[in-house]
């Protein structure tokens, strides 16, 4: 894709946020009866570093998607961090034990991921689990911290629409919008279910295996066969 690549992007995470939604709604509705209580308050730090680094360096990422220049280097990035958190220390943090340096390096790590094939939910949990927050609550954490960044990104997005009175996503077609969010919803469901309890049984060094696989083949394509790239 040429044009419309990062809006299409966007299109596509707004579905799976509607599978995020569905998978916890009941903690979404009772952060919103508490809205002051720990885990609300730390959503809304660990969404700052995505908003700042995402408005300073919009055009540099839109241009990355645009490209796919730093593809195969993303999916060996998160291999890398993903195999690393798998390792690192002892895992038994829960969100009382949490402190506000954690949100921001967790919110860090979601910004580090607006880069192609480097993966939110991927940096988001390996950043939790660097930090000793144990497992279930670091998925949690991670999904949950995806609501707003995509939601800002959705509504900026829809702001040049409604600012321009034309979209990016023209260039991409209706139907290949509509089916992409279709099926990034129904998958989108079925992978944090996936996610969760793999998280839980300590298995993302198979997802570092994939990755890494898949990064060479990127990579391989890109600097000799030029198939795709």
């Amino acid at each position: 894709m040429e044009e419309g690549a990062l809006s299409f992007s966007i299109a596509l995470h707004f579905a799976t946020l509607i599978a995020v939604v569905v998978v916890y709604r009941n903690k979404i509705f009772s952060m919103l009866r508490n809205p002051f209580s720990k885990l609300p308050v730390y959503i809304v730090i660990g969404t700052i570093p995505i908003a700042i680094i995402g408005l300073l360096f919009h055009d540099l990422i839109e241009s990355l998607f645009e490209t796919g220049a730093t593809l195969g280097v993303g999916f060996i990035f998160t291999g890398l961090i993903l195999m690393y958190a798998e390792s690192a220390g002892r895992k038994n943090r829960e969100i009382e034990d949490m402190k506000v340096k954690d949100p921001l390096i967790i919110g860090t790590a979601q910004a580090i991921a607006m880069l192609p094939a480097v993966s939110r939910s991927g940096m988001t949990i390996s950043g939790a689990l660097m930090l000793g927050i144990e497992r279930k609550t670091a998925a949690d954490y991670a999904f949950l911290l995806s609501i707003p960044a995509i939601l800002a990104a959705v509504a900026k997005d829809l702001y040049k629409v409604i600012k321009t009175g034309e979209s990016s996503l023209t260039a991409v077609g209706t139907l290949p919008v509509a089916l992409g969010m279709l099926f990034a919803a129904i998958s989108g469901f079925i992978a944090v279910k996936a996610m969760i309890n793999l998280v839980q049984k300590g298995r993302l060094r198979y997802f570092s295996y994939y990755l890494w696989g898949l990064g060479a083949l990127v990579l391989l394509d890109q600097l000799v066969l030029h198939v795709f790239f």
